[in-house]
C-alpha cells in the first residue's frame, strides 16, 4: 500500500499563488496586494521567507540602482551596459522595464529600515561602482520579507513545490501547483487563478570546486535547486539562453566577492609574476569576439577568459593585490564589511591559511558554472514584455507572462533580463504581480484542476519514501542498496557528468559536439535511474525533488549549448569545435520547448531586437 494513501492533503484555494519567497517572490506579493486589495495571495516557500533565497545570508551592496533622482544614470544607460556585458544578446525591453522602476524599489527598502551608506560630502548613496550602492545588509532579507509577509494572505513555509498543475480544459493554462510539507509530510494542492514562479536558479548542477565538507561552500546559494527552471520546463514553457551559464571570479576557497575590491577599493589582479595579464591578452580576445573586445567596461566573461588563459599557460596563481589597497583605515573597514555582511567564511579561510590581506596578496579563481536569470546572465523563460516598449514579437499578453497562460515569472525565472540582482528581482516581482492582477481582472472563467492529475502526481511525489522502505533491508556499506538511488549519489553523478561533458571547471569550461552528445546519453541514463530514487525521510524527499529539477535543467543547458554553434561567451564556456563568436549566424536567442509526455525537445532561434540606440 502506497504511503500516500495515509497522508493528509491540504487544499489551498487562492487568486494568486507565488512559488518562492526570495526577493522576486517578495516583490510579487507586495505589488499583488497593492493592486489586488481583496485578492487571496499565497506564497509557497521551500524554506522560511524570513531567511530564504540568494540573499539569505545578507549582502554588502545593491547592485542595480540608477540614481535618477541625482541624474546619475538613465534606464537607457543600463540597457547599453547589460547589452555590452552579454555580447549583444539581451531582451532590451525587459532590461529597460526593470531599470525604469528599480529606483523606487530601493527607496522603499530604505523606508522599511535598510541602512544604505551615504557619501558624507554629497548626501548621495555611496557608490561601489556605476550601478552599485553600499549597504549594511546583514538583515536585508528579513526587512524585505516582513513587508511581503504582511502583504500576503498566507505564507506557507517549508513547502517544496514539485509540479505545476494545468487547467483540465486547456493544457496550456496553469491552474495551480502541488508539493509537500517538509515538516509534517502533508501533500499540498494549490488551486490558483494565476501563478507567479519566483523560485531559485541553479547551483550544484556542476561539480563545485569545494569538496568534502566544503561542498556547500559555493558562490551562489547552495539551496537554489533550479526550481525556477525545472517547474517551467516540465510544464512546457518556452525557455531561452539556457546555455548562458555564468562563471564568477572569486577569492579562492572562500568564494568571497571581488566587486567592492575592484570597483570601490580600486584593487588590481595580476598573474603570479605581478603582470597585468588582461592587457597582454587583448589581441587574442579580439580574434575571438571582434568588436565586443572593445566594449567598456570589459564584459565579465572576457575578464574570466583572460584569467583562464593565464592559468592554462602556467602563469598562475592569479592574485588580488589586496595589500596595495588596504592602505587606510577607511579602506580596511570597507574590505572587511564586504565579507562580514555576506561571506564570513572568506575571513575564516584567510585565518586558516595565515593570510593577512593587508600584508600579502590573495588568490583568485574562477568558480564552477551556475545558471540564473537574475544575475549577469540571461537564462530563463521567454516572457511577454511591456506594452509600451516591447517589439510586436516580444509582446503577446501580459507583462512577464510566459508562453503558458496565467503563468508569470520573476527573478531567476525570466530569461533575457540580465543584471537584475536583488533590487531588480524584487522589481520584476512587482511587475509580474501587477500584471497577474490585471490578468485576473480580465479573466473570464477560472481554471479547473484535473483531480486525476493531482492523484497521479501525489503518488509520484511520495514514491521515493516507498522505494526506500522496500529497499532498505538490502543496504550494504551504510548507504548503498541495489534497489534504489539516494539523492546525494544522483547529485554527484549529475555534477561529475556536467563538469566533464558540458564545460565545467575541470575541462577549463571547454566542450564540443561529441562531448555534449555523450553527456546527453549519460543524462538520459540518469533520468531513467531517477525513477528509483529512495528517500529515508522528508528531508531526503526534498533532496530527491530538488535533484529532479536539477537534472531536467541540466539537460536543457546541454541541449542549448549543443544548439548554439559558436562560442558567444568565452570565459563562461567554449565550444572547441566552434571557437569564435559568429554574429552573422548566431546573433539570436536560443529557445527550447520540452514535451514531457513525449519526452521530446524542440529547439529554435528567436530574434534579438534593439530598442535603445
Amino acid at each position: 500500500m502506497a504511503l500516500f494513501a495515509s497522508r493528509k492533503t491540504v487544499v489551498v484555494d487562492c487568486d494568486v499563488l507565488i512559488v518562492g519567497g526570495g526577493f522576486a517572490g517578495c516583490g510579487a506579493a507586495y505589488e499583488s496586494r497593492y493592486w489586488g486589495r481583496n485578492l487571496k495571495i499565497v506564497v509557497a516557500e521551500k524554506a522560511n521567507i524570513e531567511r530564504s533565497g540568494a540573499v539569505a545570508h545578507g549582502l554588502s551592496a545593491i547592485n542595480c540602482y540608477m540614481g535618477m533622482r541625482w541624474n546619475e544614470n538613465r534606464p537607457e544607460d543600463h540597457v547599453r551596459y547589460a547589452r555590452g556585458d552579454l555580447m549583444g544578446l539581451v531582451r532590451e525591453d525587459l532590461v529597460f522595464d526593470n531599470a525604469r522602476h528599480v529606483d523606487s524599489t530601493v527607496h522603499m527598502f530604505e523606508e522599511w529600515g535598510l541602512p544604505i551608506m551615504k557619501d558624507p560630502a554629497t548626501g548621495r548613496y555611496l557608490r561601489e561602482g556605476r550601478w552599485q550602492i553600499m549597504i549594511h545588509g546583514e538583515s536585508y532579507k528579513p526587512i524585505v520579507a516582513e513587508a511581503a509577509a504582511k502583504a500576503a494572505s498566507q505564507v506557507c513555509n517549508r513547502i517544496m513545490v514539485t509540479h505545476l498543475l494545468s487547467d483540465k480544459a486547456n493544457p496550456n493554462r496553469v491552474a495551480g501547483a502541488i508539493g509537500f510539507s517538509v515538516r509534517d509530510g502533508r501533500c499540498y494542492v494549490f488551486r490558483a487563478k494565476a501563478v507567479i514562479v519566483a523560485a531559485g536558479g541553479a547551483s550544484h548542477i556542476y561539480r563545485p570546486r569545494a569538496i568534502g565538507e566544503g561542498t556547500g561552500r559555493t558562490w551562489y546559494a547552495p539551496w537554489s535547486s533550479t526550481s525556477a527552471y525545472g517547474l517551467l520546463i516540465e510544464a512546457g514553457a518556452k525557455m531561452i539562453q539556457m546555455e548562458n551559464r555564468i562563471v564568477l571570479a572569486r577569492f579562492k576557497d572562500g568564494y568571497g566577492p571581488v566587486g567592492a575590491w575592484f570597483l570601490l577599493l580600486k584593487s588590481r589582479a595580476t598573474n603570479a609574476y605581478g603582470e597585468d595579464y588582461e592587457a597582454a591578452r587583448m589581441d587574442g580576445i579580439r580574434a575571438l569576439v571582434g568588436k565586443y573586445a572593445d566594449v567598456k567596461p570589459m564584459p565579465t566573461c572576457l575578464r574570466n577568459h583572460a584569467m583562464i588563459e593565464e592559468m592554462k599557460a602556467g602563469r598562475g596563481p592569479i592574485y588580488m593585490q589586496t595589500q596595495a589597497c588596504l592602505d587606510t583605515p577607511e579602506n580596511e573597514e570597507i574590505g572587511w564589511e564586504d565579507f562580514l555582511d555576506m561571506t564570513v567564511g572568506q575571513a575564516v579561510v584567510w585565518a586558516s591559511q595565515n593570510i593577512d590581506p593587508k600584508e600579502r596578496a590573495s588568490e583568485l579563481i574562477t568558480s564552477e558554472p551556475y545558471v540564473m536569470g537574475s544575475h549577469a546572465t540571461c537564462s530563463g523563460a521567454w516572457a511577454s514584455g511591456p506594452e509600451d516598449c516591447a517589439p510586436a514579437d516580444y509582446q503577446w499578453g501580459y507583462n512577464r507572462m510566459t508562453t503558458i497562460e496565467g503563468l508569470f515569472g520573476a527573478g531567476d525565472t525570466i530569461g533575457g533580463s540580465a543584471h537584475k540582482f536583488s533590487s531588480g528581482s524584487f522589481t520584476e516581482g512587482r511587475l509580474a504581480g501587477k500584471a497577474a492582477v490585471r490578468y485576473l481582472m480580465d479573466m473570464k472563467g477560472a481554471p479547473a484542476v484535473d483531480e486525476a492529475e493531482v492523484r497521479r502526481l501525489a503518488q509520484a511525489i511520495f514514491r521515493p519514501l516507498d522505494t526506500y522502505r522496500v529497499g532498505r533491508n538490502a543496504i550494504v556499506a551504510g548507504t548503498v542498496a541495489p534497489g534504489y538511488l539516494l539523492p546525494l549519489h544522483g547529485l554527484q553523478r549529475l555534477e561529475k557528468l556536467m563538469d566533464e561533458y558540458v564545460g565545467g571547471y575541470s575541462t577549463y569550461y571547454v566542450t564540443s559536439r561529441p562531448l555534449l552528445e555523450r553527456g546527453l546519453e549519460l543524462l538520459a541514463l540518469l533520468r531513467e535511474d531517477l525513477e528509483h530514487l529512495g528517500a529515508e525521510d522528508l528531508h531526503q524527499l526534498q533532496r530527491a525533488w530538488e535533484l529532479r529539477h536539477r537534472v531536467v535543467t541540466a539537460e536543457s543547458v546541454a541541449r542549448h549549448t549543443l544548439f548554439r554553434e559558436e562560442t558567444r561567451w568565452p570565459g563562461y564556456y567554449y565550444r572547441a569545435d566552434h571557437p569564435r563568436l559568429d554574429d552573422a549566424g548566431w546573433h539570436v536567442f536560443t529557445a527550447s520547448e520540452y514535451d514531457a509526455r513525449r519526452n521530446e525537445w524542440r529547439m529554435s532561434k528567436l530574434p534579438v531586437h534593439r530598442i535603445v540606440a
